[in-house]
């Protein structure tokens, strides 16, 4: 797809279609783009790489808007494999081009490249150092465990561009982007990011003392207009702050039962609020998608039978990746459903105390397989409980 940034900074990346799972984890159904760039001046930087799936495609783009130029740089401004696969065979087709890279980068490069000699071809550079290309000019900004140590983000002075590396990222291909851009970087975000808020913080507030007109991801679409609401959002999540003031009810159930309780204590809050309330059954939805609207939403009730002495396996799953990715600074509320030895809530429980500021609501609903009569007015002081 044809991209156009300007007449000295060119869009040489790719759209892969063909992936189902993005870091063999997270479903892309419309795809993934590998984004790389390419400055030309008096000198030549190549701005990353892309992944090997996608090399052949990435060269014929890179060799046609070098328009037989040779390039000078390759700045790497991070090594996982989507986006620093060709390393090693971009360097061996222009043997006289540099890596611009950190003490950290060089230091993990032969980790995916142990046969490949780069000694006497790296520029190494620091918080604030430049390369002059000419008439544009390279500022490096370190972003450690944002979110791999080596990470850098490089600032272009003349034009006022940000290469972002990883953030500001989305899941889809550029010509399958959707009008809400917010959903699919959010689902990158706190999947891929969101353990590293305080990382991302420390980013923020270095790109605060610049003035940039431009962001350059290594993911999704160029961002290039109202860029205070883009960098806003990830102020929000970063600072792990709810996005949306309502509730997000995450249930899963085994033959139905907890399904009805879930579904009974959605309508009794949404006759109650005119807050945002969803929903989601986490045995048939996207996992990632439900650890975004967690983060998402000021409030949560997780709802789950009691298995094997403890919690449904992917209630346990959720809230597993809640802990991991830093879930805090929400109130949530626990439905559990038993037949003979309920056991569901105390789990749920042990998760949720280890998460930092999560306030528990003091109402546990316990349902002895079907929900009865009792039940619903225990449900309606939940709810009333969640939305205080």
């Amino acid at each position: 797809m044809q991209v156009k940034i300007s007449d000295s900074i060119k869009y040489i990346g790719v759209d892969d279609k063909t992936i189902d799972l993005f870091e063999s984890q997270y479903l892309v159904p419309n795809g993934i783009s590998y984004n790389s760039y390419l400055i030309i001046d008096e000198k030549v930087a190549i701005m990353d790489t892309v992944d090997k799936r996608k090399t052949d495609e990435w060269l014929e783009n890179l060799d046609r808007e070098l328009n037989g130029r040779t390039p000078d740089y390759l700045v790497i401004s991070h090594l996982e494999p989507d986006h620093a696969s060709n390393i090693k065979v971009v360097s061996e087709k222009y043997p006289s081009m540099k890596l611009v890279g950190n003490a950290k980068t060089f230091s993990m490069l032969p980790q995916f490249f142990p046969d490949f000699d780069f000694a006497d071809k790296t520029v190494t550079v620091k918080e604030g150092d430049e390369l002059e290309l000419g008439s544009h000019k390279l500022t490096f900004i370190m972003a450690p465990m944002v979110h791999w140590p080596e990470v850098m983000v490089s600032y272009e002075n003349a034009e006022k561009v940000l290469f972002s590396a990883d953030g500001f990222g989305t899941f889809g291909t550029l010509d399958a982007q959707e009008d809400d851009w917010a959903c699919e970087a959010r689902r990158y975000y706190f999947n891929i990011c969101g353990k590293y808020g305080v990382q991302v913080q420390n980013l923020l507030k270095k790109a605060a003392k610049l003035d940039i007109r431009k962001i350059c991801p290594l993911h999704g679409p160029v961002l290039d207009e109202n860029l205070g609401w883009y960098i806003g959002l990830y102020d929000i999540w970063s600072k792990y702050e709810p996005e949306t003031d309502g509730v997000f009810i995450a249930y899963c159930s085994v033959h139905g039962n907890t399904a009805k309780a879930a579904e009974k204590l959605c309508e009794i809050v949404k006759s109650k609020t005119d807050k945002k309330v969803s929903i989601a059954d986490l045995s048939r939805t996207d996992l990632a998608e439900d650890i975004e609207d967690a983060f998402r939403f000021s409030r949560m009730v997780v709802i789950a039978p009691s298995y094997d002495g403890g919690v449904f396996p992917i209630m346990n799953d959720f809230l597993h990746h809640l802990k991991i990715k830093g879930y805090k600074n929400r109130k949530v509320a626990m439905v559990e459903n038993g037949s003979w030895a309920p056991s569901a809530a105390k789990t749920m429980r042990a998760y949720l105390e280890e998460m930092k500021n999560v306030e528990i609501c003091p109402t546990v609903v316990t349902i002895r397989s079907a929900v009865k009569e009792e039940n619903i007015s225990q449900l309606e002081q939940l709810a009333d409980e969640i939305l205080a």
